[in-house]
């Protein structure tokens, strides 16, 4: 019932967020967090729709939401109602709706839905990843010199460690892009669309729904819940098992943070 709620649930919201998003500049103004942290109105309006509707239906589970805020019990969904809000902000369609249910420390549930592409990423622990009906798997990618990966960046630290991992990565030979929005970056290689996701940083309610489905889909990532990644966030590095030796040497990031 989770699952199936958890799923029903994101298209509402991407319903609310696609009609937010195409009204725009008309009823968004983009307010700033902190330096390069954009909000939005509709970040606070869409994690109201799922708490709401998942308190309707699951009064018993706890809840924590970017932006509001909640508690982690035993049972908690952990959501990032729009990642990718400078996107959002600057009329850019990359963006996504993450909801993940944790159950005592591990991920159960991981949904993901790209809103302007209607692009509904899923997992349940045990049974596979799938996108919009179908089962997808990472690229199987072993060699650095053909890879693209993904360097999330964060103001949470200062740039030169950044700029560093990205120098070891194209010395690798990799392919380095940066979208805005570490959650389609982890559903991107789950599909096989890109072969690694790193960040230096990231949250929780960013990466652990991607996290799940990248597992399901037969990729590797590092322990990101170790040292209470769950509240605190932590380093994440997703990639096909194959470069995770390389991906570990270049980028710094342990197998356990």
């Amino acid at each position: 019932m989770r699952f199936a709620a958890a799923c029903a649930i994101a298209r509402e919201a991407g319903v609310l967020a696609r009609k937010r998003f195409l009204e725009r500049p008309r009823s968004q103004r983009p307010d700033f967090k902190g330096p390069q942290d954009f909000l939005t109105a509709t970040d606070a309006e869409v994690e109201e729709l799922i708490r709401s509707r998942l308190s309707e239906l699951f009064p018993g589970d706890s809840f924590f939401g970017e932006e509001g805020g909640g508690s982690f019990e035993r049972n908690v969904w952990v959501v990032d109602p729009i990642d990718g809000t400078a996107n959002f902000a600057r009329g850019i369609p990359h963006f996504a709706i993450s909801i993940a249910f944790v159950r005592e420390g591990r991920v159960e549930i991981g949904v993901i839905y790209d809103v302007m592409h209607a692009e509904l990423y899923t997992a349940q622990r045990g049974r596979g990843a799938i996108l919009n009906g179908e089962s997808i798997r990472v690229s199987g990618l072993a060699q650095m010199n053909q890879a693209t990966v993904e360097a999330g960046w964060s103001s949470r630290l200062p740039p030169e460690p950044y700029v560093t991992v990205v120098d070891n990565l194209k010395k690798a030979g990799a392919n380095v892009r940066r979208a805005g929005s570490g959650t389609l970056g982890l559903a991107y290689v789950a599909d096989g669309r890109i072969d690694a996701y790193c960040e230096l940083h990231i949250n929780s309610w960013d990466a652990l729904a991607g996290l799940l489905i990248i597992k399901e889909a037969g990729g590797w990532t590092n322990d990101f819940l170790a040292n209470d990644g769950l509240r605190k966030g932590n380093p994440i590095l997703a990639c096909t098992p194959e470069l995770a030796d390389a991906l570990t040497r270049a980028t710094g990031i342990a197998r356990e943070p």
